[in-house]
């Protein structure tokens, strides 16, 4: 049978890792519960072997808008405007969360294709990710 420490050590652990999950969630650190499906999926949560390619979100623009990289290369999108952002598919198959002033996000992809992207927060903002 437990000692009461026991239980309120566990208890206290439970307490700190469910917030902690959430945010990993939030950052993409975790893997969604309903992966999309297979000919449209990137890997985000694959470690990174190919070249960084930045992006740089300025001005109310993704800068380049259009980027071509290789299999298992990652991007990182740095938000370098005063307003916050997102990096958002809009097929759904990533998102960045909310980018504040200076806060970045590296996203690591895997799969071949075509992936447009935009701001959901500013929608007229879009840039294309060609994975190639």
């Amino acid at each position: 049978m437990p000692t009461r420490r026991q239980i309120l050590s566990r208890a206290i652990t439970a307490v700190i890792a469910l917030p902690l999950a959430a945010l990993a969630a939030r950052a993409g650190g975790l893997a969604p519960a309903v992966p999309p499906p297979a000919a449209t999926r990137p890997a985000p949560a694959m470690p990174a072997m190919g070249q960084v390619h930045q992006v740089s979100i300025q001005g109310f623009a993704f800068v380049p808008a259009a980027i071509a990289i290789a299999p298992g290369d990652t991007v990182v999108f740095t938000n370098r405007d005063i307003a916050p952002h997102t990096v958002t598919s809009e097929s759904g198959v990533f998102d960045s969360g909310r980018l504040g002033s200076g806060q970045s996000v590296r996203m690591s992809f895997s799969a071949r294709g075509e992936y447009p992207y935009l701001c959901a927060i500013h929608p007229r903002m879009r840039g294309t990710l060609r994975v190639g």
